[in-house]
């Protein structure tokens, strides 16, 4: 099981968990998700609910990943499976992302 922190203008939002290749889990941040005048990350993923559950990874975090040439270097240079989106994701979301969405590694 792998965890990352998902962060909107440096708040932290919520906790992104890839249990395996099949099941993905969303959960916003209970501090996050009670305060109301904090938005939610993204359309997909409102705070009607403050946890989500996807047999892939959600595609709000999948499309903040490379395509292409530059994902098969990024793959190279890190040493990711290029399969591998949820480690992708960890290793190349953290700094100059599109958008007010950062992802940092959960410390162990």
């Amino acid at each position: 099981m792998r965890r990352v922190q998902v962060y909107r203008n440096g708040i932290l939002a919520g906790i992104l968990t890839g249990e395996d290749c099949k099941h993905y889990v969303f959960r916003y941040d209970d501090s996050y998700f009670a305060n109301s005048d904090m938005p939610a990350i993204s359309l997909t993923l409102p705070k009607s609910q403050q946890e989500y559950k996807s047999k892939f990874l959600f595609p709000f975090f999948f499309n903040m990943l490379s395509e292409g040439v530059n994902k098969k270097l990024q793959c190279k240079q890190l040493r990711i499976d290029l399969e591998d989106n949820f480690g992708l994701l960890g290793a190349t979301a953290m700094y100059d992302t599109i958008g007010a969405i950062t992802i940092k590694p959960l410390s162990k």
